[in-house]
């Protein structure tokens, strides 16, 4: 993706990854299976994506938490309750795939706003849309 630093781009689809295997063990229940045997259930299927994307999402919501420092005043306040959203919503949103896909696609309003306050870096949409499709695309697998 060009204008996306090297660095970024890279760790952020490394960070893609988890979901990809547990999107791949639930659609290949062989592949599961052989996840089950060499790494336990937790890196399986749909407990590997429910985990790791509460996780991530969580992770995400740091992201805007520190994009909130840059801000100043009212805005920041703002920011820094918006902020602790994405990881409550994970927590208590009922623990569903599809709950973790809409956070993840919701989360990108937070992104948009902290890029078009200057917040963000100018390549900071384009990575999170990149990587927002590609965790959706592995969430939907695992919806019941």
């Amino acid at each position: 993706m060009t204008g996306i630093p090297r660095a970024p781009l890279l760790l952020g689809l490394a960070g893609v990854l988890p979901f990809t295997w547990g999107a791949l063990t639930v659609l290949v229940p062989a592949l599961g299976d052989l996840s089950l045997d060499l790494l336990g259930p937790r890196f399986t299927g749909r407990t590997l994506l429910l985990l790791y994307g509460t996780v991530i999402l969580g992770f995400m919501s740091g992201v805007i938490w520190g994009f909130a420092t840059r801000a100043t005043g009212r805005h920041a306040a703002v920011l820094y309750a918006l902020s602790t959203l994405p990881a409550l919503w994970a927590v208590f949103s009922g623990f569903s795939t599809l709950a973790l896909a809409l956070g993840f696609a919701a989360l990108l309003l937070l992104d948009r706003h902290a890029q078009a306050a200057g917040l963000a870096p100018p390549w900071w949409l384009r990575l999170r849309l990149l990587l927002t499709a590609l965790v959706v695309l592995c969430l939907l697998p695992g919806l019941p």
